[in-house]
């Protein structure tokens, strides 16, 4: 019996779903590897292990963490980028190689956009600020008075130049129409120290790394740059709350993959992830860890997050003229 080309697409389309489901569990049938595109024991590897971890006892396959640092991210990011696109080759990406980077480098050996298929954004953090006791100034407001009277004397550090935090001064000094010194160190442990010792006036650091040093008394902090109050310092506002609204920097880990991953595969490996991060084990320890808030966003939604932070931080960086090569 003939069937008509229409009989024919029907049965394709009421079996698609099928096949795909079949696709995606079987899936893995091998380890995978995991690529961290910076050192051993930092919050993206911390991330990266708590993860990889839950998914191995989701898969039956152990999810193997490789730890491929240098270049700002770009050795790990390449690595994946060429790697082939069938789901046994992650990576954690964060903001500074794949928002960050296109700006601040004439030349990338991938594109973050087009080279990679989005898995989930998993958590988001903001920085806080925070000054040395010394520093007259109580508040956001208190500090942009004290830095229109003293224009080039006080100082801000980062952990280098083109990073997150080095971001977060160049968008605030724009925002309040000051002019406060840029003084990049090589991480961001010794620009907290420089602070704590007064040889720098102020920096944007991690609440999770500040916080020890707030109930010490030796730094003081004035706001944090995230859309909302960080619940480690509750008491602290927004830099929006403190009178500049629409300021927001915030930074966040994720998993991606190759692009030209199968769809189902890039399904399969979103749903195990989501899963994990919502379990409370892992929330905790996000949180001890680096104040992550946990996000678990569809790779739909956090395709649109790098879309439109490529675009943000591009007009920042262009106008502060910030370039690593």
């Amino acid at each position: 019996m003939r069937r008509s080309k229409k009989t024919w697409l029907a049965i394709a389309a009421a079996t698609l779903p099928i096949t795909d489901v079949a696709y995606s569990q079987a899936f893995p049938q091998k380890p995978i590897q995991f690529v961290v595109p910076y050192a051993a024991g930092g919050a993206g590897d911390i991330f990266a292990r708590t993860v990889a971890q839950k998914l191995s006892s989701a898969f039956g396959h152990q999810v193997v963490v490789v730890n491929r640092p240098g270049a700002n991210g770009i050795i790990g990011m390449e690595q994946v980028a060429k790697a082939p696109p069938d789901g046994y080759t992650i990576v954690m990406g964060n903001s500074a190689p794949m928002v960050l980077n296109p700006s601040l480098y004439a030349k990338l050996p991938y594109d973050p956009v087009k080279d990679f298929a989005p898995i989930t954004q998993g958590t988001l953090y903001p920085y806080i600020v925070i000054v040395h006791p010394s520093i007259p100034a109580k508040s956001i407001p208190e500090l942009v008075k004290l830095a229109k009277s003293r224009p080039g004397q006080l100082q801000y550090g980062s952990s280098g130049n083109g990073g997150a935090n080095h971001l977060a001064g160049e968008m605030f000094k724009r925002a309040a129409q000051i002019d406060i010194v840029h003084v990049p160190f090589k991480g961001s442990a010794p620009a907290l120290a420089d602070t704590i010792a007064g040889q720098i006036s102020m920096m944007f650091d991690t609440i999770v790394t500040t916080v020890p040093q707030l109930k010490a008394g030796k730094v003081r902090a004035l706001a944090v740059t995230g859309e909302k109050r960080a619940p480690q310092t509750p008491d602290v506002p927004t830099i929006a709350e403190a009178g500049y609204a629409g300021y927001k920097v915030t930074s966040w880990q994720a998993i991606l993959a190759p692009a030209g991953t199968p769809r189902p595969i890039v399904e399969r490996l979103y749903q195990e992830s989501a899963k994990a991060l919502k379990l409370p084990d892992v929330i905790e320890r996000l949180a001890t860890q680096g104040g992550n808030e946990i996000v678990a966003s569809t790779p739909e939604e956090f395709a649109r997050v790098i879309r439109e932070e490529i675009a943000s931080y591009g007009k920042i960086i262009k106008a502060a003229n910030i370039r690593i090569d």
